[in-house]
């Protein structure tokens, strides 16, 4: 049984979607987990205590105070080796993100020592309010795991997303987190994402288009499993969710040079996933530069390239992994890549590829080892990437 001796609080709240947490118990404890269900007052007219006190064998709680006895929140929430909730009805996320306490699972949320992964439910245009996604953010930067909502039918008759996972998909993903969870445990791994700005004046600069999604997804993954992540991160809006992710910015090609350097050496693993400017303006003008009727030169000179300097660094205990995007004769760029930087693995994007390249969701890779074996992958969305990605490195790693 994979959750053998595992203890979950499952926190259920008011969603018509709460009929799939019946489900939900019945897997977890077929699992073996320890299984305390917490229901918010709401949450009653949806499903069963009873039924959910019978699959789980404890008693389903719902109030902090009854006629005879309080509900510890406090010893909850250390008990717990996981917070589960599911669904998480848009009502209770926006009391989570704001600290509000104002039923049991709330107080014991707020108690939690262990991890919380949160299940949203509810209707896509819930789901898509400005309000919602903040809300989502803010859970997701005090260190929160998202499993993600999912499109179809939705109880208002409506076909869109914001579907509570399936249970079996939510099984999945809480399976995964017990069983990788130190696998790459107190390991001190250098991951760079995003894109770099080189200034040509204090208002314009020279950049691409990566969001940094890809890159920030792997170092989710190795924290998830237990790594110590330094992530030297570009000009990037996207949220860090780990509290195991030690997030450095920086902004220009010169700046992430620097930190990588200055934090390989002790690092077991390097993932350069950053797109990183090969060029930057040889002047940077101090002032903002006027628009006149003639045209502008900018003369450019290359950036230090950071793969190359971490191969020549690179000891006989480190593992160096590259990142070629490319248009043309990709496999031939890639390879020549592995070879001329010295690394030991290359994840290659080509934009030719439908579903790759900067800022959408999704992405499509193929990896190449230091003994140019070839690993192709569908297009899947990125924190699928991520873990196929880290899944080769470990294989690799251990061969």
């Amino acid at each position: 049984m994979k959750l053998q001796g595992k203890k979950i609080v499952l926190g259920i709240t008011g969603s018509i979607a709460a009929y799939k947490s019946i489900l939900l118990v019945r897997l977890l404890v077929k699992e073996g987990a320890e299984v305390k269900v917490i229901l918010t007052p709401s949450a009653k007219d949806f499903v069963s205590p009873l039924v959910l006190t019978t699959l789980s064998k404890n008693n389903v709680l719902i109030d902090l105070f009854d006629e005879n006895s309080w509900a510890n929140h406090v010893e909850l929430g250390r008990w717990a080796d996981l917070m589960l909730i599911a669904p998480l009805s848009c009502n209770t996320l926006a009391k989570m993100a704001n600290g509000m306490c104002d039923n049991l699972l709330l107080a014991v949320y707020l108690s939690a020592t262990c991890p919380v992964m949160i299940a949203p439910a509810m209707d896509e245009d819930m789901w898509k309010h400005p309000a919602t996604k903040r809300n989502i953010n803010t859970l997701q930067s005090y260190g929160n795991h998202l499993i993600p909502v999912e499109a179809g039918e939705l109880a208002s008759g409506l076909v869109g997303e914001g579907r509570m996972a399936e249970p079996e998909s939510i099984m999945h993903t809480v399976e995964g987190f017990f069983l990788t969870g130190s696998e790459f445990k107190d390991k001190k791994i250098l991951v760079t994402a995003g894109p770099t700005y080189e200034s040509i004046d204090p208002v314009r600069f020279i950049g691409n288009h990566s969001s940094g999604k890809m890159g920030i997804a792997i170092a989710d993954e190795l924290a998830m499993r237990g790594a110590k992540v330094v992530l030297v991160l570009g000009p990037s809006s996207q949220q860090i969710t780990s509290n195991s992710i030690k997030v450095i910015r920086v902004n220009s090609a010169e700046e992430m040079y620097q930190k990588s350097i200055e934090h390989f050496p002790d690092s077991q693993l390097a993932i350069m996933s950053a797109a990183v400017a090969d060029y930057t303006p040889v002047q940077i003008a101090a002032e903002k530069i006027k628009k006149n009727e003639g045209g502008m030169q900018i003369e450019l000179k290359k950036t230090k390239d950071i793969l190359a300097s971490l191969g020549d660094m690179k000891k006989p205990d480190q593992y160096l992994v590259g990142f070629a995007l490319e248009t043309t004769n990709e496999k031939e760029y890639a390879l020549g890549k592995l070879s001329s930087k010295n690394a030991d693995m290359i994840v290659l994007n080509s934009l030719n590829d439908a579903g790759a390249g900067f800022g959408g969701d999704t992405n499509k890779i193929t990896i190449f080892d230091k003994n140019r074996h070839e690993y192709s992958f569908t297009v899947k969305t990125k924190k699928e990437v991520a873990k196929d990605i880290v899944n080769t490195i470990k294989k690799m790693m251990h061969a």
